[in-house]
């Protein structure tokens, strides 16, 4: 049985270690039908974390205007499960990040613990530039997953910080500052960085106009803030990544994390989700506005799961206020939408697994001559 597409079983328990071409699994799964001929020169992969239907919903009736997200016309939905019904961040990002269900917890590494390569891994081999940003640590969980290798999420934040080192990614922004200044046996990875030749700064407005061919901005010692204190981080760094990696009109791979969406459910807090999911907007439309001037960009909306069991029961839409519930403080197994914008879009309609994300991925990419991970 393959991983990427099956019925959400409790365990999956496949263990074949056959490797496949990414048109050859793209085949064997049925899913040529949904694959466009279209193929772009650059592709923004937004995650809203925890980011369901109602969280959305939320956001729009706040806002009282249009969501971006409206002007999206490739619609579907995405089943999020691990091998476990309810996945948690790792497992999902993973899923997303490699094409393979795993364990939660695990940061890009199979069920039997050996690692599984990554989307950003692959475009770096194929000479795409490559950027992650994030409203977490850049060792989160979400973000981790796009880079790194660990079998547990949890304290492995100078471990990831030594592994996004040997890494030739653009571009890093989020949080952690003190896991790179602090690194593993005393090393300073932040002086190591800028030999590497990284703009390094802890303050995305400082920078300006200023475009540098590489950058990693960490803007907290460890977790980031609320967006009160943080202020538009996530737009600023979203429009300064997509500036350096366009300019020297290379392909480019950018994956963008509205994190902190999550948190608001955790904390059962609606109008935390609010916030974050107006912040969120913001930041997909530097990602629209460039695409639709572009007209070589992919631009991709979805969630590694929904967070809380999140409804809304009340509120009003003239004054924008929600009133929402939840069932959970954790993650729920509901699928979540995915909005797709630009060449190659109309892959991602219908209903799909997470693991498809990756093999469509990089099948517009054109990297199926490519292996792809084993399982």
């Amino acid at each position: 049985m393959l991983t990427t597409s099956c019925d959400a079983p409790e365990e999956i328990t496949n263990t074949s270690e056959e490797k496949v071409s990414t048109v050859q699994k793209i085949e064997e799964e049925g899913l040529t039908t949904f694959i466009s001929k279209q193929r772009p020169k650059n592709v923004i992969f937004l995650i809203g974390d925890g980011m369901g239907l109602t969280q959305i919903t939320a956001g729009s009736i706040a806002k009282k205007t249009p969501l971006v997200l409206e002007k999206f016309r490739q619609i579907g939905l995405v089943k999020t499960y691990s091998t476990k019904l309810i996945t948690d961040s790792a497992a999902g990002a993973t899923a997303m990040a490699t094409g393979s269900k795993t364990y939660n917890g695990a940061i890009s590494m199979n069920i039997h613990q050996e690692k599984l390569k990554t989307i950003v891994e692959y475009a770096e081999e194929a000479n795409w530039l490559t950027g992650i940003v994030t409203t977490a640590t850049v060792t989160h969980a979400t973000p981790a997953c796009f880079y790194g290798h660990q079998p547990t999420r949890s304290r492995v934040n100078q471990k990831l910080a030594a592994e996004f080192m040997t890494k030739d990614i653009e571009v890093l922004m989020g949080g952690g500052w003190n896991y790179f200044k602090e690194g593993l046996d005393g090393r300073d990875l932040i002086a190591e960085a800028q030999e590497k030749g990284y703009f390094v700064t802890d303050n995305i407005e400082q920078v300006g106009d200023y475009r540098p061919e590489k950058m990693i901005c960490l803007i907290s010692a460890k977790l980031p803030p609320k967006i009160k204190e943080r202020g538009n981080f996530l737009p600023l760094a979203a429009k300064k990544a997509i500036d350096i990696l366009s300019y020297p009109k290379s392909n480019f791979f950018l994956m963008i994390e509205g994190a902190q969406i999550d948190w608001g459910g955790h904390q059962k807090n609606s109008d935390y989700i609010v916030e974050e999911m107006l912040d969120f907007d913001k930041t997909i439309q530097e990602a629209f506005d460039f695409a639709e001037k572009d007209g070589n960009t992919l631009v991709i909306v979805t969630a590694d799961h929904e967070t809380g069991g999140y409804s809304i029961n009340g509120g009003s839409a003239k004054e924008g206020k929600v009133e929402g519930k939840f069932t959970s403080d954790y993650h729920t197994a509901t699928m979540v939408p995915i909005f797709a914008y630009g060449p190659g879009a109309e892959s991602f309609t219908g209903i799909m697994d997470n693991t498809e994300i990756f093999y469509k991925l990089k099948y517009l990419m054109n990297m199926e001559a490519l292996s792809a991970p084993s399982k």
